[in-house]
């Protein structure tokens, strides 16, 4: 039976950090209190008009580069991405363009920090199809510049990058072994950003109520988060005949730190078997997974065999998970 396998990972992030003591010159908040809460110390932030496209470019290169691909090698490019270069065209036709991948279909996904565990589903399911035989899926977000810098809850949070993957066919018993995707539309209001589309196009009323912002209630967020992730990544477990024991590493989404903490807690799975670098780059929604996967291919943290749980929870609602095996 014909799966996605990742032969190549690749990942970017700005150059200009914005650490907590920055943030702590603009708004009434303290270095102590967003790491308790958040577990965040600093973030990156593109410079001047660096975009969301610029940002997959890069990722998208280093992967090529790693797996010894030229852009016409590749037949599909899936960009998930909440903060695109524009409404249409898509990000990913521009990364097309950018790229010189004249052989590849693309299209955007909006699952909001979902995105990157949804695409994996699409992927998949393209490769399971026959229709597509080498996929490249990016992440990439400019949070930054849909940030409200003066709202204290939310500034401290997210942070601008891109994370790619290339994904092949193949025969054999690794590669994505099962992904898993939900949502709940009725909780949508927790995490949104209002402004832009054809409910509030932009206006002189929608930009003074900072509409064209990201909004966020994160207590209500937090506890859904934590429920829907356990089961999400239980059910995954099961499916795959699997306990938390025989995971090699856990891949969440780095939302917060509290978050992936309870949830390992209630998986049982103990700390040094997850992955978390939200200490450096915050909050980076569809680009978050797959930056934290190239960090842990890079640095060796990922062996043939291994097998690996990602799992993630954003905007819609929506949450996902998937498992693989290296």
């Amino acid at each position: 039976m014909l799966r996605g396998r990742i032969i190549s990972t690749g990942s970017y992030v700005p150059e200009n950090v914005i650490t907590n003591h920055d943030l702590e010159k603009i708004v009434d908040t303290s270095d102590e209190w967003i790491t308790e809460r958040a577990g965040i110390k600093e973030r990156r932030i593109v410079n001047g008009n660096q975009a969301a496209s610029d940002l997959a470019c890069e990722a998208a290169s280093a992967a090529l580069k790693r797996a010894h691909l030229k852009s016409r090698d590749i037949d599909l490019i899936v960009v998930a991405t909440i903060s695109g270069d524009m409404p249409f065209p898509s990000t990913a036709c521009i990364l097309q363009s950018k790229l010189g991948a004249k052989n590849a279909a693309a299209f955007d996904l909006n699952a909001a920090c979902s995105g990157f565990i949804y695409g994996l589903h699409i992927a998949n399911s393209f490769i399971k199809s026959g229709s597509h035989s080498r996929i490249l899926l990016v992440g990439s977000e400019v949070l930054s510049k849909f940030t409200d810098w003066q709202d204290r809850t939310t500034c401290i949070l997210f942070g601008d990058g891109a994370g790619a993957v290339i994904i092949e066919a193949t025969k054999e018993k690794r590669g994505i072994l099962s992904t898993h995707i939900k949502s709940d539309g009725s909780l949508s209001e927790l995490i949104c950003l209002p402004g832009g589309g054809s409910r509030y196009p932009c206006s002189r009323d929608s930009i003074m109520k900072k509409l064209h912002f990201i909004k966020m209630k994160g207590n209500e967020t937090f506890k859904v988060a934590v429920r829907t992730l356990e089961e999400i990544a239980v059910k995954t477990l099961e499916y795959n005949d699997l306990n938390p024991s025989q995971l090699s590493l856990l891949i969440p989404h780095q939302a917060n730190l509290r978050i992936i903490q309870a949830t390992a807690k209630r998986l049982e799975m103990p700390m040094e078997k997850v992955l978390i670098n939200i200490d450096k780059y915050g909050n980076t929604s569809a680009a978050s997974i797959p930056i934290a996967l190239d960090e842990a291919v890079q640095t060796g943290k990922v062996k043939e065999g291994d097998f690996l749980l990602l799992e993630a929870f954003g905007g819609g609602l929506t949450w996902a998970s998937s498992l693989i095996r290296w």
